[in-house]
């Protein structure tokens, strides 16, 4: 079936955004028209979400609405960028946890959920950052302690000045606030919305990410810390790609920047380089005090389970057994290397996350079934997660991937290259 048009939306050149809010289509109709348009996506091959696999890894198995069985493929789409979800330390410290304490919380922090090896975590995480005991608290997921922390903190008294680029989870949390919004990594635009907001608002936060999740790119984040103190602001860094994996000692971009005892409030993830779920601030003591009492999620949301555990250890092996970063960076530079041999467009990648970018969605997607049908599972970006113009294969690099995988998946786009133009203007 190839409908070319299908309430007042063409399917051929649609992507998820037409389909957020459809004029006259309440929400059972607005359903209906975008599952006709996931089944269009889904007979051309196109919609490549929601795969099943089996764990995370450098290679999984893949399991699809197309396949009759599953496919063992190089996993590209993991941010378990040090495996350590496959550490055994990590899975026995977590077991321990679970033998120790059960299977769950069993109540919000505030009301009897705030246990022993929460006590633990956060006080890990403020050693981990060089920060007194008290400077971390724990939330169920990275998203909410975004979220939660933003809309604890900011009122509609107050301004949060944010890189446009920054993730979802930040945007989602400024809803009760005033916003102003700067061009990627601009000083000039950023230092006009500073000057704008200086004697306008009682709270001025300027927020960041360390590595941008799509470009995998890094904040200019020494001008934007000048800037905040020229203009009396406060800074956040999301800093959820960079954590465990960038900096010396993997304390992350802010630790590149020699600013991890300047920047106040420190948001990161426990998903990715730590190899579990969950998120957390750093921040003063006071900030987090409050943070305990006011943000909604610490007092009406149950927090993490007892398999948090294995998090103390894996935040320890980031110390102990440095060597997962050394064999990442190596993963990192040979792939780009390799890439960039294949004339592709993979912007100003300073991380893991090596994109490919291509530009038309539905090429895009075509190329993703592509590369799954070669034996490589990776991303396909398109809009929300993108611009629709600015539609990618997004890649993301192990530790433990080997030298052939990296060949194999080299191999695969040059293989693909030769049947579809893969360059996008740079």
């Amino acid at each position: 079936m190839l409908p070319t048009l299908n309430h007042n939306i063409d399917f051929t050149k649609a992507s998820f955004k037409e389909f957020e809010n459809i004029p006259n289509h309440d929400m059972v109709q607005s359903a209906t028209a975008f599952q006709e348009f996931t089944d269009y996506m889904s007979e051309n091959d196109h919609m490549n979400f929601r795969f099943v696999t089996k764990g995370c890894g450098p290679v999984v198995q893949v399991k699809t609405s197309f396949m009759k069985n599953s496919k063992e493929c190089i996993s590209l789409v993991s941010n378990d960028y040090l495996n350590f979800t496959q550490h055994p330390k990590v899975k026995q410290a977590a077991i321990e946890g679970i033998m120790k304490y059960g299977t769950g919380a069993g109540a919000s922090p505030l009301i009897g959920g705030h246990h022993e090896y929460h006590v633990q975590l956060e006080d890990k995480l403020s050693d981990f950052f060089n920060r007194p005991t008290g400077s971390s608290i724990v939330y169920t997921t990275g998203y909410t302690a975004n979220t939660a922390t933003l809309q604890s903190l900011l009122k509609e008294e107050d301004c949060a000045i944010v890189d446009m680029e920054v993730h979802a989870s930040v945007y989602e949390g400024l809803n009760s606030t005033n916003t102003k919004r700067f061009p990627h990594n601009s000083m000039i635009h950023l230092e006009r919305a500073l000057v704008d907001a200086q004697n306008k608002f009682r709270t001025k936060l300027v927020i960041i990410d360390g590595v941008y999740s799509q470009n995998g790119d890094l904040a200019k984040m020494d001008e934007i810390y000048d800037l905040c103190e020229k203009y009396g602001a406060y800074l956040m860094v999301d800093d959820a790609h960079g954590i465990g994996v960038i900096g010396e000692k993997g304390r992350g971009c802010i630790e590149v920047y020699n600013l991890l005892n300047k920047v106040h409030i420190i948001s990161g993830t426990l998903s990715k380089a730590f190899g579990h779920i969950g998120g957390f601030i750093v921040s003063t003591p006071e900030i987090i005090n409050y943070l305990r009492y006011q943000a909604r999620q610490q007092v009406f949301s149950s927090t993490s389970s007892p398999a948090a555990n294995g998090l103390i250890k894996a935040i320890a092996l980031i110390d102990e057994e440095p060597q997962w970063r050394t064999k990442l960076a190596e993963n990192i530079a040979y792939f780009k290397n390799g890439l960039l041999s294949l004339n592709l467009n993979i912007g100003t990648t300073q991380s893991p996350i090596i994109p490919v970018k291509i530009g038309d969605p539905h090429k895009t997607a075509q190329v993703a079934r592509m590369l799954l049908e070669a034996g490589v599972y990776a991303n396909c970006i398109v809009y929300p997660g993108v611009s629709k113009k600015d539609a990618r294969i997004r890649t993301s690099l192990m530790a433990t991937h080997s030298k052939e995988h990296l060949d194999h998946v080299l191999n695969a786009f040059e293989h693909i290259g030769k049947k579809i133009d893969l360059t996008k203007t740079r």
